[in-house]
């Protein structure tokens, strides 16, 4: 079976590598109250920067803290490299599995995002949005992995 769109089995391992320890370390700095604008400063092209009571800015080079983008691009990288390599034995029914969790992720995702949206407000509804940049991600991947352990079980239970 030719599976379109998905990276070789490999590219799983350096998923976790990037995901977990940069989900884990992003997820204990922004609950902890970490000052991302003061660390790892750089000077940085901006297509748009836009600071709190000045005029915005287009195009042009800012000093700007970056660990907070380096953790979201590992988060997003490492979790789709994750979600979307092939299994060792990928086959119609693995690709099925891949789709009805992608389909259940997006649901229970933009629920979640409409209920917070309703019942949320002020900082922790900016920090949903900011949890948002990943939670899809996660929710395919939790529920990806769990009902392809479910067909392992139920497989190896019958032999």
């Amino acid at each position: 079976m030719k599976t379109h769109f998905l990276f070789p089995n490999a590219f799983k391992k350096i998923g976790w590598l990037l995901f977990v320890p940069s989900f884990i370390l992003g997820t204990y700095l922004l609950l902890s109250g970490f000052d991302f604008d003061n660390s790892f400063v750089v000077k940085t092209f901006a297509i748009v920067n836009d600071r709190l009571f000045n005029q915005s800015k287009y195009f042009n080079f800012i000093e700007n803290g970056i660990l907070d983008e380096l953790i979201t691009v590992l988060v997003i990288v490492g979790g789709i490299l994750v979600g979307f390599s092939k299994t060792k034995n990928e086959d119609e029914y693995i690709s099925k599995i891949r789709y009805e969790s992608l389909v259940w992720a997006t649901y229970f995702n933009f629920g979640l995002l409409l209920f917070t949206t309703l019942f949320i407000f002020g900082f922790p509804y900016f920090y949903i949005l900011i949890a948002n940049i990943a939670a899809m991600l996660l929710f395919f991947i939790i529920r990806f992995h769990y009902k392809i352990y479910q067909l392992n079980k139920a497989t190896n239970d019958d032999e």
